[in-house]
């Protein structure tokens, strides 16, 4: 009697559909993180305006009005990156997603404390999907800097 040696051809069909199974299942989530990530980057750029905005009214106690521009070279992510008297915008670009490419970041200062020069929270919105933006930007208020 021989020794049999090696898989058979339904023991290696068998690892096939599983793998196969695996990477339908993987491969959107794994997309859906990618574009998380590049979403991740607008709101990045729009709270570093955050700081800029925070200075600008502990120094003058007032909110700039909309003709305030704020220092921005475009990112591989995001094409602009502006302050519209009431809110930051910030939109996005490239991400890989056309539900996504176009729409915006806004963080909205919470003005009740601005004329004592702090911004005490921040709320951050936009047309992006709920589901590309972080827990943090969910439309609840975010702590101050």
């Amino acid at each position: 009697m021989k020794n049999q040696k090696g898989f058979t051809l339904i023991e290696l069909m068998i690892v096939v559909a599983i793998i196969a199974i695996l990477a339908a299942i993987a491969l959107p989530a794994y997309s859906n993180y990618t574009k998380k990530a590049k979403v991740s980057e607008v709101i990045l750029a729009a709270s570093s305006l955050r700081t800029d905005l925070s200075e600008y009214v502990a120094s003058n106690n007032k909110l700039p009005d909309n003709k305030w521009q704020p220092d921005f070279q475009q990112t591989k992510y995001v094409s602009k990156l502006e302050w519209d008297g009431k809110a930051i915008v910030a939109t996005a670009r490239a991400i890989g997603d056309a539900s996504i490419d176009g729409k915006t970041i806004t963080l909205t200062p919470d003005n009740s404390q601005v004329a004592n020069g702090v911004i005490p929270e921040w709320t951050c919105e936009g047309s992006i999907d709920t589901k590309f933006r972080p827990g943090s930007c969910q439309g609840k208020a975010a702590a101050a800097l």
